[in-house]
């Protein structure tokens, strides 16, 4: 698994334990509107929606905050204004930097953006200046909670998955975006827990950085990722062990 991926993977367990959660609540509820007002309220037939409803009960969200935010969406309201945009640029050592954002104003969420690029000493490109070094993958993460990671693996593969790693306390699967569902149902009955699922942009070509740039870019993914209006942030960088054990401690 790339460095980014495992940083993905920290991100999460320290947003998953953090108290003060109401930024990542806001940013889910987001995200839910969107898929509801684009999809409809239901969950078992708009897939958008089944993976932000999934996002938010994995981090704790309330299924009242859950509902509500629905129910804003499909009732209109603020809801009709807000819009999905993509952002590209490169990080300090060059790494590639792709961001996915939930807005009501562009100028806001680029000048936000652009000031962490600048402050990192990255640069925010034009649009496909970057994206064409990522694919789509759908990414699971599979607690091993006591099980044989073996068997997860093999269960992941078995199911359709085309890519399965160990990380620590838990097993990383890749599927192609089409599988994500079908191998997330077929974990869960078959009795594992599958902490996060979701559609990723995996980079084709990771890139080593030296220490120097790469603790750079770490703290710029760190500042994309707490800016308001950012849902996603996916980079080509490969962090080394050393540098990703200080963060995550």
């Amino acid at each position: 698994m790339s460095g980014h991926s495992k940083w993905s993977t920290i991100k999460r367990k320290k947003e998953a334990a953090d108290n003060k959660r109401g930024a990542l609540f806001t940013k889910l509820a987001k995200e839910l509107q969107l898929a509801a007002r684009d999809g409809g309220p239901d969950p078992d037939t708009n897939f958008k929606l089944r993976l932000a409803v999934q996002r938010a009960k994995a981090a704790n969200m309330p299924n009242d905050n859950i509902s509500r935010a629905i129910a804003k969406a499909t009732g209109g309201g603020d809801s009709d204004q807000l819009i999905e945009v993509s952002y590209e640029g490169y990080g300090p050592g060059g790494a590639a930097i792709l961001i996915t954002a939930v807005t009501d104003n562009r100028n806001r969420t680029v000048a936000a953006i652009r000031h962490e690029f600048t402050r990192a000493g990255g640069n925010l490109g034009e649009n496909g200046s970057v994206a064409w070094q990522f694919e789509s993958r759908g990414a699971l993460s599979v607690s091993v909670d006591g099980h044989d990671e073996d068997e997860i693996a093999l269960a992941a593969i078995e199911a359709g998955a085309e890519d399965v790693e160990t990380s620590g306390d838990s097993v990383e699967v890749q599927t192609a975006p089409g599988d994500l569902e079908p191998v997330r149902q077929a974990l869960a009955e078959a009795g594992y827990h599958v902490e996060h699922a979701d559609l990723s942009m995996v980079p084709t070509t990771p890139i080593s950085l030296e220490k120097g740039p790469a603790a750079q870019t770490l703290r710029l993914l760190d500042g994309l990722e707490e800016l308001e209006d950012v849902q996603r942030v996916y980079s080509n960088a490969d962090f080394d062990e050393e540098l990703l054990a200080q963060y995550a401690g």
